[in-house]
């Protein structure tokens, strides 16, 4: 589906892959962004885009000389890995509540941190930057040091998916952990008081900005950087224990060779050149699509992901969507749905089901087929994987 422009007089046009009209308080957190002076050429909606802080989840907004954190966000780095294994399904014949429950031991989930650390985290060369970081996260080393290699909690997911080749892939979600929320959180309170003490007229107070060539700039941009390469790492510690358990219970533990391997962020900013000139590209809820990059998008702990290949739209910033998209806010989901409700939904996929994850209940998001037809324009599909063991945050 090509995308089309919002009939809203902005400053900014806004260009949206939806198909579905945005609900007036999105309109309006659409407006807000598109009538900032620094936003360059447009914003760029993806299919799966919804309420968030500040911006909306699912934008992509290019900024000359400016920056605003909040639209960023707090998990900053967050995005997905996945890695396809040279495993077929029969494989795991018997095996899959072992495996959950082994990945459960194995990954810390929700608040909670490893007992121990390893030794591919004591060795993360980030850690030699930590005392250049914002003074207000001085006291975290610790923390940071024990949840690398954790989950986290909400919709942060681990997987053991199938494709339609019945190849194993492994696939996770998560981002920065605490340590990312608290830097976030110390810029988002910089920028709002710097954007007092001038009485900028800001349409939102999460809009508040750096300016490039500030020292607050500058600050902000070596932590986010920090912090995104945070998430990545992150990442793959978790895999590496993801695919040890894997390889013990298919291979005898013999080590294996990935047939492909993918670690994209989906909530971070980078400088990047479109449309010939220089800019901050913030993607809040979308993935980097540019011509042969590979992306990830999940539905929900119900519904199929893909593995994809970027386009490289310049029109979308070479962006796509992150994932299938909140329908509904989690209260609204607990109030919406039963436990009975989430055994159904999630028939066939080996997960908790309690209470605990309601929120999550696949009926809770929108159905991810028709993201993925909206945006053929700006992906092509290389895997189609459904679930069969799915551990939450």
């Amino acid at each position: 589906m090509p995308h089309e422009e919002l009939k809203l007089s902005t400053r900014s046009p806004i260009l949206s892959w939806a198909n579905h009209e945005l609900g007036s308080d999105e309109t309006k957190m659409a407006k807000n962004v598109a009538s900032l002076p620094f936003v360059f050429k447009h914003v760029a909606l993806m299919p799966d885009v919804h309420l968030g802080k500040g911006a909306l989840v699912g934008s992509v907004v290019a900024t000359k000389d400016a920056i605003i954190p909040a639209a960023v966000g707090v998990d900053i780095g967050c995005g997905m890995c996945a890695v396809k294994t040279p495993f077929t399904a029969d494989q795991l014949d018997g095996k899959l509540k072992k495996i959950r429950l082994d990945i459960e031991a194995a990954i810390p989930v929700g608040f909670n941190e490893n007992k121990e650390v390893e030794k591919a985290v004591t060795n993360w060369q980030g850690w030699q930057d930590f005392n250049e970081l914002h003074p207000g996260v001085q006291n975290l080393e610790t923390k940071a040091l024990r949840q690398m290699g954790s989950l986290g909690g909400g919709n942060h997911f681990i997987e053991v998916c199938l494709d339609t080749d019945d190849r194993v892939w492994l696939m996770l979600h998560s981002g920065s952990r605490n340590i990312g929320n608290m830097l976030a959180q110390r810029h988002i309170e910089t920028a709002k008081g710097l954007a007092k003490l001038a009485d900028a007229k800001l349409p939102d107070p999460d809009l508040a900005y750096f300016v490039q060539d500030t020292p607050e700039f500058e600050a902000y941009w070596r932590d986010l950087q920090w912090a995104q390469d945070y998430a990545r790492f992150n990442r793959e510690v978790m895999m590496a224990r993801f695919r040890k358990i894997i390889e013990t219970h298919v291979a005898g533990g013999k080590t294996t060779r990935a047939l492909l391997q993918v670690n994209c962020h989906h909530n971070y900013a980078e400088k990047e050149v479109h449309f010939g000139e220089e800019v901050y590209v913030t993607r809040k809820g979308a993935v980097r699509a540019q011509a042969d990059d590979y992306g990830i998008i999940p539905g929900s702990m119900g519904a199929k992901s893909y593995i994809v290949k970027g386009k490289g739209n310049a029109h979308s910033y070479c962006s796509c969507a992150h994932g299938a998209g909140r329908l509904m806010s989690r209260n609204k989901a607990k109030l919406n749905f039963t436990l009975d409700d989430l055994i159904q939904q999630t028939k066939g996929v080996e997960c908790r089901k309690d209470e605990g994850i309601l929120d999550e209940i696949p009926g809770a998001y929108k159905p991810i087929d028709q993201v993925m037809e909206n945006q053929s324009d700006l992906v092509e599909v290389v895997a189609t994987l459904k679930q069969v063991v799915c551990v939450k945050g």
